[in-house]
């Protein structure tokens, strides 16, 4: 039976539709746009989805909470098993000072609630998937841009942070997701899953540095500038107060029912150029 996968133009279905094919998964995949074979279909959450056949297993890479609305408004033949992307930010938010963030937790939370009530009183098997910052197909919204912009400009600013980090690149998710169709004791779980090393904010910053690709100048920014530069703009707070949080994650479970082992942060010049 086939696999579908949702949001398989984002980082993560990059890698995974690969290792797919490599496991010898049928798929179908949806987006906004046409893709490159007759494998994918046009359409959007929640409402302008193609029909779609029997399928083995469901993967949402996109927004939680569309994936959520659209599972609860439409009845699946079969029961499918759902594997969906979350996001630790649905704890490490949880408590944040700034209001919005706080509701992105909240959210969060809610859709994953709805996923795992829904599969219940359906007899569908889930699986849930809380990432750390993801890199590693240059179109993520945290790393890659601040690369991209140094690259230009020339200086890469360097933020003092005495949290640690675990940056986690997208084709480890790709692989736990395809670990996670093929594993039975994957159902009923939520996976945390953050890079293979643990590392200062600090130094993760320096090593995306290191690794751009270009020649930039290093702009240390000493705490007390990030402080006025919060209080001066909101929008930069939470990110600012959370420099030195830990935001990690634990990967015993993962590592123990899925054998998925993630890669350290080592980044290359090629993670932080959009893949085609």
């Amino acid at each position: 039976m086939t696999v579908l996968v949702l949001g398989a133009s984002g980082q993560i279905g990059h890698f995974l539709l690969p290792r797919l094919d490599a496991a010898g998964f049928d798929w179908i995949a949806v987006s906004r746009r046409e893709g490159p074979d007759a494998r994918w279909r046009v359409g959007s959450l929640p409402d302008t989805m193609p029909e779609l056949p029997p399928l083995r297993a469901i993967v949402s890479l996109g927004p939680i909470h569309e994936f959520a609305a659209w599972l609860v408004a439409n009845r699946l033949p079969g029961t499918p098993h759902i594997l969906a992307t979350s996001s630790m930010s649905a704890e490490t938010k949880r408590e944040s000072l700034v209001p919005e963030e706080r509701e992105v937790s909240r959210r969060l939370r809610d859709a994953e609630t709805t996923i795992t009530a829904t599969c219940a009183s359906r007899g569908m098997p889930w699986t849930l998937f809380r990432p750390t910052l993801i890199y590693g197909a240059g179109v993520d919204k945290s790393l890659t841009p601040i690369v991209q912009a140094s690259l230009r400009r020339r200086i890469f600013p360097l933020p003092a942070g005495r949290g640690q980090r675990q940056p986690v690149h997208a084709d480890d998710i790709a692989a736990a997701v395809v670990a996670a169709i093929a594993s039975p004791f994957a159902r009923g779980q939520t996976f945390p899953i953050g890079g293979g090393e643990r590392l200062l904010a600090a130094e993760m910053f320096r090593r995306a540095r290191r690794s751009a690709g270009g020649a930039t100048f290093p702009a240390p920014i000493p705490r007390l500038v990030l402080d006025l530069a919060a209080l001066m703009s909101p929008a930069i707070r939470g990110p600012v107060n959370r420099l030195d949080s830990d935001l990690i994650a634990d990967n015993r479970e993962l590592e123990r029912v899925l054998g998925i082992h993630p890669r350290a942060f080592r980044p290359s010049p090629d993670m932080w150029r959009p893949r085609r």
